[in-house]
């Protein structure tokens, strides 16, 4: 059997839009400015999809879900897999209950949440201090994964997704490119024109008996446009542990390798992906894990410690909580993990910055391309807690998709991408998905009908 193909739906979100539903009656049991006081939410958000403004002119966005998470205890992966034994599990349904109410388009989007890293690489001008902030933005977009053990819709063919945040300086935009194998390609670029930053993102799975492991394909890039300079890196492979059977949980390792395609190496950056990252100089770095390895004294990081903290000011309100890194001294702090809303965990673990993504603000749906995330009728009814709802919108439109893509075989017509098309990295030479331009001019009379 086909390991790639017929555990997308069991990992990542990628459903095979060779799904049959035939286990789908399961499916019907079923910023700094965003770090807000949550008790403050009953005041702010406005349950028309409204958003407040506040007296400074910077909108306050919702902090929280219209619905509390469903319960997933009840349910199990191995309760859908024991009955496909000698089937293809690429003609299964897996039930609406193990997904996240979020495209996958948008959590690509929650790269974003750290963008005060991206503006402190544009004000420095000491070349290493940038490296260091843009090391830091790398691996923060991966902290917002931990415990989310949830699944995102997998995206249809030609979906999009659009973020402008005028109070944190940027606009964002991706679109389902592909979807054998599935690809997703975004852009997005400073509102200042500091800043450009585009990829696509397609894992490779390899399944373990236990476990699922996504290895990363696609290259990410970022430009600092008033530096002239360049820096593109991969993904760290991501594993889903206890598929089978008892509580799942998220590892993410291997090198992530940042080049900045004018530099040697010139500075060490460690620190692990769910708490924090430090820097300090190759020597130092060098001489204290040889001290290690002879026995000597190690020393973990405590918040009580006189260390160098980060420039970012919010670090200063975060509550002390003890980190399990290997602290060597003399290193400074790059970044560290945004607390999550204390009701995170009754919102699918997401952080602050992860539900506002699917907010639909008045006025929005009259300006959005008809194929963005926000519009999808199984994403909105499962925020909004219609989990039967949700689960025959998902099975319908998965139907259409199959429909459209019967119906293009039969006229022989390519499905043609509508904002990013294949080219190549200019900086790496590899094959890549590049944005064309176009979008922001809101000329979206000839996207496809996919909901």
């Amino acid at each position: 059997m086909n390991s790639e193909e017929e555990f997308y739906d069991a990992v990542t979100g990628f459903d095979s839009d060779n799904s049959s539903g035939d286990f789908s009656e399961a499916n019907h049991k079923v910023t700094e400015m965003l770090d807000l006081d949550p008790h403050q939410s009953n005041r702010t958000e406005k349950h028309n999809g409204e958003t407040e403004i506040q007296e400074n002119g910077i909108k306050r966005h919702r902090t929280s879900l219209p619905a509390p998470m469903f319960s997933r205890s009840d349910f199990s992966v191995w309760s859908i897999l024991k009955k496909c034994i000698g089937l293809e599990l690429s003609k299964i349904t897996m039930p609406i209950v193990f997904n996240e109410p979020l495209s996958f388009l948008q959590r690509i989007t929650e790269y974003m949440e750290h963008i005060y890293l991206i503006n402190k690489a544009c004000s420095h001008a000491d070349p290493l201090e940038r490296m260091q902030a843009v090391a830091a933005f790398a691996v923060s977009a991966v902290a917002s994964q931990w415990e989310r053990t949830g699944k995102p819709f997998n995206p249809l063919l030609g979906e999009t997704y659009e973020l402008t945040r005028e109070d944190l300086g940027f606009r964002f935009i991706s679109e389902q490119v592909s979807h054998h194998p599935p690809i997703s390609a975004f852009y997005s670029e400073g509102l200042n024109k500091d800043f450009i930053f585009h990829g696509s993102i397609y894992p490779k799975l390899k399944f373990w008996g236990k476990s699922i492991e996504a290895e990363p394909r696609g290259t990410i890039t970022l430009e600092l446009l008033k530096h002239n300079e360049a820096y593109t890196w991969t993904n760290p492979t991501c594993c889903v542990h206890n598929v089978i059977i008892g509580k799942l949980w998220l590892e993410q390792y291997g090198t992530v390798e940042i080049v900045n395609h004018s530099k040697k190496k010139l500075c060490v950056i460690y620190g692990k992906w769910t708490e924090c990252l430090w820097c300090t100089d190759p020597t130092t770095y060098e001489t204290y894990k040889k001290n290690e390895k002879r026995g000597g004294e190690q020393k973990k990081l405590k918040p009580s410690e006189d260390v160098i903290k980060s420039e970012n000011d919010e670090a200063d309100d975060m509550p002390e909580v003890q980190d399990t890194v290997q602290f060597v001294p003399g290193s400074k702090l790059l970044w560290r993990i945004n607390c999550r809303p204390p009701n995170s965990s009754q919102m699918y673990n997401f952080t602050s910055f992860a539900v506002s993504l699917n907010e639909l603000e008045k006025g929005m749906e009259a300006i959005l391309a008809p194929t963005d995330c926000r519009l999808r009728p199984d994403i909105r009814n499962m925020e909004n807690g219609n989990m039967d709802v949700a689960s025959k919108e998902k099975e319908r439109l998965e139907e259409k998709q199959r429909a459209a893509r019967k119906e293009r075989a039969k006229d022989e017509v390519e499905w043609q991408t509508r904002w990013f098309h294949q080219g190549t990295n200019p900086y790496t030479g590899t094959s890549d998905w590049l944005y064309s331009g176009g979008y922001f001019d809101r000329n979206f009379s000839d996207c496809p009908d996919i909901y």
